[in-house]
């Protein structure tokens, strides 16, 4: 790998014209197609990615049919250096580096009060889409990237992004020791939620999961009661003041299914605290009237803290989550893709599938 800083010499240094990415055509239609190598503008790096895990938001875009045909998804991701721009300083090929969050303008007052999340300028160019890692190489912001803890494995280093987004929705939470809490979906961000309360001894923490591998799963990482959603008591409107025997401090939302979110709604205590952190589009009704006797709060979670990406990271290094849990043993390549995309919508792989852009076609076992 070539080791000056500037992009033309890192274009020159071995970089190929074309690379395989994973592209979009319609729903459940992920097909490999060659698409150009990009090469880094003043301020951008491009990256051979390592590993890129499957996120919920991509079964949403290329299952679902949320995304734009010729889009290509992916963006928890970790790999090297390949190229930067003229204007990079921070970082040189051969670094091997993580994802992290988008620069927030730092300037509006949410930036001001340590809420990026909440970015006022975040639809202007700040947050610019280079394009997704479901491919050999990505581009991105020289500011979007932190470097690889020493010691810590590129594979497990891709579950930061979703770690963050998990730590969020317990920050927005308000949760402290003592409190009981309640995870409805036990999906990739619904495990890592669980995982992370366990490791910071919160809870005890009930799982309400439909699936029977991810009811597994939640178990294994630690959950006190795994449930169906059918064991759950919800209450009409004429009963606004009736609790259920389950009912807890702290519901975490992260299916993004309505009715997920109604039948939470109705297992907070009083002075109970419901937080949307999955992404749905059928809208969910609430009783008003049971928010209102019972002093209720619904919040949604987007994205990250300030220090989610450092956080996650450190949470990671510290050996408090079960990786080998959260992890599916078997990682796939470009070209496995969809098939694991619909073995996880419809709940046949339950753990976090990582993709290898740079494998050849198949599965492998064995992670690093």
């Amino acid at each position: 790998m070539a080791s000056s800083t500037s992009a033309g010499a890192g274009a020159s240094g071995g970089l190929p014209p074309v690379m395989p990415s994973a592209v979009y055509r319609r729903p459940g239609d992920i097909g490999v197609e060659e698409r150009p190598v990009p090469r880094p503008g003043p301020d951008q790096v491009l990256v051979e990615v390592a590993y890129c895990g499957i996120c919920g938001s991509d079964l949403h875009i290329m299952i679902e049919g949320w995304g734009k045909p010729g889009s290509v998804g992916g963006h928890e991701f970790t790999g090297t250096v390949a190229a930067v721009g003229d204007d990079v300083t921070t970082w040189v090929p051969g670094d091997v580096v993580v994802c992290g969050p988008s620069p927030r303008c730092g300037e509006c007052r949410r930036c001001r009060e340590g809420k990026p999340s909440q970015c006022e300028r975040r639809s202007a160019p700040v947050d610019g889409d280079t394009g997704g890692a479901f491919a050999r190489y990505v581009l991105t912001g020289a500011r979007s990237l932190l470097r690889l803890p020493e010691g810590m494995s590129p594979r497990v280093a891709a579950l930061a992004e979703p770690l963050a987004v998990a730590l969020h929705g317990i920050t927005r939470s308000g949760i402290v020791p003592g409190d009981a809490a309640m995870v409805f979906g036990a999906g990739p961000i619904g495990a890592l939620t669980i995982a992370a309360l366990v490791a910071k001894d919160l809870g005890p923490v009930v799982v309400v999961e439909p699936g029977e591998r991810r009811r597994q799963l939640a178990a294994d990482l630690g959950a006190a009661e795994v449930l169906d959603p059918s064991q759950l008591e919800t209450f009409p409107p004429w009963h606004p003041e009736r609790l259920s025997p389950r009912a807890v401090d702290v519901v975490f939302e992260c299916s993004g299914k309505k009715a997920a979110m109604e039948a939470g709604f109705n297992q907070l205590r009083r002075g109970g605290h419901l937080v949307l952190v999955g992404a749905g589009m059928e809208a969910p009704s609430f009783d008003p009237n049971r928010l209102i006797l019972n002093e209720l709060t619904v919040t949604g979670s987007f994205v990250y803290d300030a220090d989610g990406f450092e956080r996650a990271l450190e949470l990671l290094a510290s050996g408090r989550l079960p990786v080998e849990v959260l992890i599916d043993p078997d990682d796939v390549s470009l070209e496995g893709l969809g098939e694991a995309m619909l073995s996880l919508a419809e709940g046949r792989i339950a753990g976090k599938v990582m993709v290898i852009p740079g494998a050849a076609p198949g599965r492998r076992v064995e992670g690093d």
